[in-house]
């Protein structure tokens, strides 16, 4: 790299950590606003709120913004430099637009990487305790509402539960079936099945249980009390509230396989999650990219006028993340595409703007 590029590079990287910096302040000051009914309702000190939620709140935040606030960074920094008429001197030296891009593509690189690193690690394990938090003391009591419940345990096991008390960790009308090669090998129904939290099983209380040889002779027993080692416990029937945000790549990708064997129906939304931790460094790079477009053009009315289109278009970005990601949620488009297509609609954009920019 030559001096040059470590001009930018540095002012590049100040820029983003300063408008980082900025931003998490202004966040913090609306969110403690929006929340402090809640912190003073539970009687919670400044102190106790600052190491249990906002400790890990803020670098959540500031992750999560990640790609908008590089793309502000970029803006700035390079509408700036076309203002002082720094790029113009550039260009007529014969430095192209793209060897121009090339220290921003660098400070962009180690962004994502650090993005990528925090996402798929380090966050998640301070979101276990950001999310705790807020269930804890803002968010309403949780109790589980679901009926007619079935759950696939293994490749031959099944469940179905009628309901289930999630405080008391009971479930009504219990059924546990095996079935081998579409063929019923046994069925085992009750009706009430709880947790034993002492010796970690379930405990069946009534059960009546059908059974079939290898010649198809049904076999009949019955029993009060029974306990039975299950795949599922309390856990599945907890509050699931933000709990993707929660699991590192590691305990992500194993979820995804549980899920999947289970036949979940939410399962979309823990993939969607693990696929957008490998976008965002692309998306670092892509947005990083399109800001030095976007900016190095000397405009009369100064930076602010590049700054202004640099807002709009992350509030366009904004829309197609949380959009996509919507879309996913509910089955509309695959969680892969959804990942995606806010980084494919903004390489289009951005080679659109550099057919068009002057070099």
């Amino acid at each position: 790299m030559k001096k040059l590029d470590l001009y930018i590079l540095k002012k590049f990287l100040v820029t983003y950590f300063f408008v980082v910096l900025m931003l998490m302040l202004v966040i913090t000051v609306i969110d403690i606003t929006e929340k402090m009914e809640d912190f003073m309702k539970n009687n919670l000190s400044a102190w106790f709120v600052l190491v249990e939620y906002y400790f890990a709140f803020i670098p959540y935040m500031a992750n999560l913004l990640s790609p908008i606030t590089i793309f502000i960074a970029t803006i700035f920094v390079a509408a700036n430099l076309a203002a002082r008429t720094e790029i113009i001197a550039m260009l007529s030296s014969g430095m192209s637009l793209i060897r121009i891009m090339f220290p921003f593509l660098i400070g962009s690189m180690i962004i994502g990487a650090m993005v990528f690193y925090m996402a798929g690690w380090l966050i998640p394990h301070g979101n276990k305790q950001r999310v705790d938090f807020e269930k804890k003391y803002i968010k309403s009591a949780f109790f589980y509402s679901g009926k007619n419940v079935h759950i696939k345990t293994s490749p031959t096991t099944y469940v179905y539960l009628e309901s289930y008390n999630s405080e008391l960790n009971i479930g009504y009308q219990f059924t546990l079936e095996t079935i081998i090669d579409n063929q019923l090998v046994n069925k085992m129904k009750a009706g009430r099945i709880h947790w034993n939290d002492s010796i970690k099983k379930w405990h069946v209380e009534e059960y009546f249980i059908r059974s079939f040889d290898n010649n198809g002779v049904e076999h009949v027993s019955t029993g009060r009390d029974k306990d039975t080692v299950l795949t599922i416990t309390p856990k599945d029937f907890a509050d699931t509230y933000m709990l993707f945000e929660t699991y590192d790549m590691g305990e992500l990708n194993r979820q995804i396989e549980i899920l999947e064997a289970r036949g979940a129906e939410n399962v979309d939304t823990y993939i969607v999650e693990k696929y957008q931790r490998y976008t965002y460094p692309f998306s670092v790079i892509i947005l990083t990219l399109i800001g030095v477009i976007a900016a190095s053009r000397k405009s009369r009315e100064g930076a602010g006028l590049p700054i202004a289109f640099g807002f709009l278009l992350a509030f366009v970005y904004i829309i197609f993340m949380i959009t996509s990601r919507s879309l996913a949620n509910v089955g509309g488009i695959g969680p892969l595409l959804a990942s995606w297509i806010p980084n494919m609609v903004f390489v289009c954009i951005g080679l659109v703007m550099y057919r068009y920019v002057p070099k």
